[in-house]
């Protein structure tokens, strides 16, 4: 019995990082996403970065950047400061790889991580990533 236990535990926590992982797919060839990870939202880089990209919201718009704030067992959408919490324990372990205590990701809007650092990242170095990219120029082009 308690081998079954288990074997339904595994199952139930897969299937649950599998609805999280299609849930980020279904921004593929729409928006880009900025996944901002850390174990704590009291770490002060997390905190900066934050901050960080609240002073740049239109350029974030106008890129179709969507910002995911992921810690341990909990993520939101957005800048909104009391936005809701949702609960996921596969993000973070899916996402910050190297376990650290802070990471931000650049997701492409072909799915692919694009950048990806450990340190603050400035809206200036983000958006001079995102311009260069051949969607983005055609972007600008179309504009």
């Amino acid at each position: 019995m308690t081998f079954l236990k288990t074997v339904s535990f595994i199952l139930f926590c897969l299937s649950m990082n599998t609805i999280y992982a299609q849930n980020l797919k279904s921004y593929q060839w729409k928006n880009r996403l900025l996944l901002v990870i850390t174990d704590d939202i009291n770490n002060e880089i997390y905190k900066n970065q934050i901050t960080e990209l609240e002073r740049h919201v239109n350029g974030l718009k106008e890129r179709k950047l969507i910002v995911y704030h992921i810690k341990k067992d909990s993520y939101k959408i957005g800048l909104i400061e009391n936005g809701r919490w949702q609960e996921s324990f596969s993000l973070y372990t899916t996402y910050n790889t190297k376990n650290a205590p802070f990471t931000i990701s650049l997701i492409g809007l072909d799915g692919g991580t694009k950048l990806k650092q450990n340190k603050l990242l400035h809206c200036k170095e983000l958006f001079s990533v995102i311009d260069v990219m051949p969607m983005r120029k055609s972007e600008i082009n179309n504009d």
